[in-house]
């Protein structure tokens, strides 16, 4: 029987699903409802539904997220973070199945509150962590999963975000600690899950240490980019077309019909000053993480580098296992400028490679196969996952809300841990935190 879906929060990050069930998913689901405070967005997405030969569906402000949940069988989560918790809960206390984007929530609190009514619940949580579904880091789970080097008993992992991803963040309503949570909790849950689900083990304490040393008012990028009063937006400013941080959404399609064309419903500018004192996220975190297994975690993520990739390294009692991927070697100046510069014309160059050292072997070079889509296919895969089910998955890459809890709680343990100075405890199988 086809499913039906409603939509809360249509941003760019809705597109994703509501294209698959227009197109390959079609005979898995229909699209039933849209919710969100912005009517443009709502218009833009129901143009999508009826140039495919769709019928355009109700278009509901939040207060009346209940109708939503009366004509649907399954909720799509992709709002502001901030707003997850409740919109899971209202579904789950409907009896509704959710999907929701990563993060599941953004503190302690709503973390407590969604498990609490996913155990009173008929309704199914599926969180999309759709790194788990690249090819590159199946094959990782798959290597530990044999044992190809031991039982892990370390892991460093670095990621560097550039100076357009890592930059779009502190432009959005990401920048604002209140509705993201921060880039631990917005971006690096997606990190702590593939550690999480690489090793088959829970955090028990997080020791962090957090700054914001490039972007906002005071960072260095600020210093650099000094010459006179900074901007509020892009939009009418001076610099635009020359200050590389400066984003044009009018070069862009979908970011004029998304945001541009949306502001005067709700006033969000989706082009704010990467150096506005407005900024209260960090932009260079480090954790120490330990886990029920004994394994030690060291992560870094850097959101300002001149390249975007990452690189682990597995430790193990037998050997060591080593990823490194290259996802766009270097940023033009004018990527954010005009948002298309930085597609594949700049994509030469870039790797990923995986290499297995056994204890008194030569090192072996693992073949990734690609599959056709995002993420080298994975989004195929995740899609598949989400809207058909999982099926027979030895690697078992569909996250629930455990997982999903489980990956924000070490986030929001690196946020208070940096805040007071101290390590931070996760109890009850990592699904709560003791405060020092």
């Amino acid at each position: 029987m086809t499913r039906r879906y409603a939509f809360v929060g249509l941003g760019h990050r809705a597109q994703m699903y509501v294209d698959a069930l227009l197109g390959e998913w079609a005979d898995a689901g229909e699209i039933v409802a849209f919710c969100d405070p912005n009517r443009t967005r709502m218009a833009y997405y129901n143009e999508r539904l009826t140039a495919a030969g769709r019928p355009a569906v109700p278009c509901l402000p939040p207060e009346r997220f209940g109708e939503a949940l009366d004509a649907a069988d399954a909720v799509v989560v992709t709002s502001v973070d901030a707003t997850h918790a409740r919109y899971v809960i209202t579904s789950l206390e409907a009896g509704r199945d959710v999907v929701v984007e990563k993060p599941l929530t953004v503190d302690a609190g709503s973390c407590a509150a969604i498990a609490d009514a996913a155990a009173r619940s008929a309704g199914r949580i599926v969180v999309t962590f759709n790194y788990r579904y690249s090819p590159r880091n199946s094959a990782v789970r798959r290597l530990l999963a044999d044992g190809a080097i031991g039982e892990v008993t370390s892991v460093h992992f670095e990621w560097a975000l550039d100076t357009v991803h890592g930059a779009d963040y502190f432009r959005r309503w990401h920048r604002e600690q209140e509705h993201s949570g921060g880039l631990l909790v917005h971006k690096s849950t997606h990190h702590f899950d593939l550690v999480n689900w690489w090793l088959g083990a829970r955090a028990e304490l997080v020791y962090a240490q957090t700054d914001r040393r490039f972007y906002g008012a005071d960072g260095a990028g600020a210093t650099a980019a000094a010459g006179g009063p900074r901007p509020e937006r892009a939009r009418g400013a001076p610099g635009l077309g020359t200050d590389p941080f400066l984003l044009d959404l009018s070069a862009d399609e979908r970011l004029t019909r998304l945001y541009l064309d949306a502001e005067h419903e709700d006033g969000y500018h989706r082009d704010r000053d990467v150096f506005s004192p407005d900024v209260d996220i960090d932009d260079t975190m480090s954790l120490l993480v330990r886990y029920d297994s004994r394994a030690v975690l060291t992560y870094s993520l850097t959101a300002y580098a001149p390249w975007e990739g990452y690189r682990v390294a597995f430790n193990g009692t037998r050997g060591r296992l080593e990823l490194d991927v290259c996802e766009r070697v270097w940023t033009p100046p004018q990527a954010a400028i005009d948002p298309t510069a930085s597609g594949k014309e700049h994509a030469a160059g870039t790797w990923e490679k995986l290499v297995l050292h056994r204890h008194w072997s030569e090192p072996e070079t693992i073949d990734l196969a690609q599959g056709e889509g995002g993420h080298g296919g994975g989004d195929r895969l995740l899609l598949d996952d989400v809207f058909r089910g999982p099926g027979e998955d030895p690697l078992v890459r569909q996250a629930g809300f455990q997982d999903g809890i489980r990956s924000v709680l070490i986030g929001a343990a690196g946020r208070l841990s940096s805040r007071r100075g101290l390590p931070v405890r996760l109890t009850d199988e990592g699904t709560r935190l003791v405060a020092p």
